[in-house]
């Protein structure tokens, strides 16, 4: 049997999960690298998952701290949809995946890990890119570091501005 080591999972099994919402961000933007924010618009913006599923996980989020799409204003809606049009074309264009998981889970029920805020999933995937590590062996496989992904991604956001 072979080891696959995933170091940078551990921060997230073991450390302290944020008292604040992590989705309601500071207006400050210094921290945007550090906190894996790609784009800020007006309505809301697009993250990182800092613990993805595979390379490239992104998520869209409104800035308003609300738990439901009938929550959202209309110009909230537009821009969020928008930017999940954009962050479509930006993975497609740089990883060139067989497919994308775009997905929206309202209430814990449904899956939402932080169901308190809003936020669209954009997942890029490959036939056969992990499925049988997940199901034989409950491992996910992720092979880019996340600060390598950040790099790569973020020039094609800046071109949004």
């Amino acid at each position: 049997m072979k080891t696959l080591w995933a170091p940078w999972r551990i921060e997230y099994i073991l450390g302290p999960k944020p008292d604040e919402c992590i989705f309601c961000i500071p207006e400050d933007t210094s921290e945007d690298e550090e906190r894996l924010i790609l784009y800020r618009g007006e309505q809301s913006f697009v993250i990182m998952n800092k613990f993805p599923y595979n390379n490239g996980h992104l998520m869209v989020t409104p800035y308003r701290h609300v738990n439901t799409l009938t929550e959202l204003t209309p110009e909230q809606s537009h821009e969020v949809m928008d930017l999940v049009k954009e962050c479509t074309r930006i993975l497609q264009t740089l990883f060139t995946p067989d497919g994308l998981n775009i997905g929206l889970n309202i209430g814990d029920a449904a899956g939402a890990g932080i169901e308190e805020h809003l936020h669209f999933h954009l997942v890029p995937r490959w036939s056969g890119d992990h499925s049988f590590m997940a199901v034989f062996g409950e491992t996910m496989v992720v092979p880019e570091h996340i600060q390598s992904t950040y790099n790569r991604l973020k020039p094609y956001f800046e071109e949004l501005k």
